[in-house]
């Protein structure tokens, strides 16, 4: 089988039950019929069956899988809310230098922020574009913002997903109580790795069970890849991939 053929044999495997008016097996709703399907596809494609069942369940995850596991808000100790592009400088001047405005889809996260908090009153750890949000337009106390890192001459370094969860790591620990379990906010196609990158520091983290994410994508961000959902898409799994990739390679090889 070659390549280009890969994703027409798993649709046409799928689309099997429904062409033959049979309904669709709890297997295949569940994404198990999806994997069994993508192995019978891949083993002939590298010719290497116990690859294709390595490789299946990455490629189901990164792939086919965009939803976090979530946890009612009574087991939610504070909110982590991770910020989604941007909008350019208003005043222009070195992007390096001068801070971008938060721009429309941060300001919808911030909106999503409070309406956790009017059901769970709990700190929140928010970047700052979101804290912004938070703090003139809906006056919530006890919010830390995760603020960038601006070097003695100015430059501004924006913090990655990583940067922030680590910064919000290194709060938590401090405080007498433990760090406790997190709930995640974030954009509809972003909170999935937020609560992995949030729980690969060390720290539990769910979304919060029944909160629909901002998922609306602003044409006019400063950031390009966060403009359109296809190309978000594909930065995002270039993410989680370059992220495997180190877990499976220490894994393999933890010395090195």
């Amino acid at each position: 089988m070659q390549r280009r053929d890969f994703a027409a044999a798993v649709t046409a495997a799928l689309a099997t039950p429904a062409v033959l008016g049979a309904p669709a097996t709890a297997a295949d709703r569940s994404g198990d019929g999806l994997a069994r399907h993508m192995r019978a596809a891949l083993a002939p494609e590298l010719d290497d069956r116990a690859a294709a069942r390595a490789l299946v369940p990455h490629l189901h995850d990164v792939g086919f899988d965009w939803h976090p596991e979530t946890a009612p808000l009574r087991k939610l100790d504070f909110l982590v809310a991770y910020g989604f592009g941007n909008r350019p400088p208003a005043g222009g001047g070195d992007p390096s230098k001068v801070r971008p405005e938060p721009g429309p889809v941060n300001e919808e996260l911030a909106d999503a922020v409070a309406r956790v908090r009017r059901h769970r009153d709990v700190p929140v750890y928010a970047q700052w574009e979101i804290a912004r949000f938070l703090e003139s337009k809906h006056h919530m106390r006890n919010v830390t913002s995760i603020e960038p890192v601006i070097a003695p001459d100015g430059t501004i370094t924006y913090l990655s997903t990583d940067g922030v969860a680590a910064q919000v790591a290194e709060l938590r620990a401090k405080l007498p109580g433990g760090i406790g379990t997190a709930g995640v906010v974030g954009f509809r196609d972003h909170v999935k790795r937020c609560v992995q990158t949030t729980r690969d520091r060390g720290m539990a983290a769910y979304a919060p069970r029944g909160f629909e994410m901002p998922g609306t994508y602003d044409v006019e961000s400063g950031q390009p890849w966060t403009r359109r959902r296809d190309l978000y898409l594909v930065h995002d799994m270039a993410s989680q991939w370059a992220v495997l990739r180190e877990k499976l390679v220490k894994q393999a090889y933890p010395n090195g």
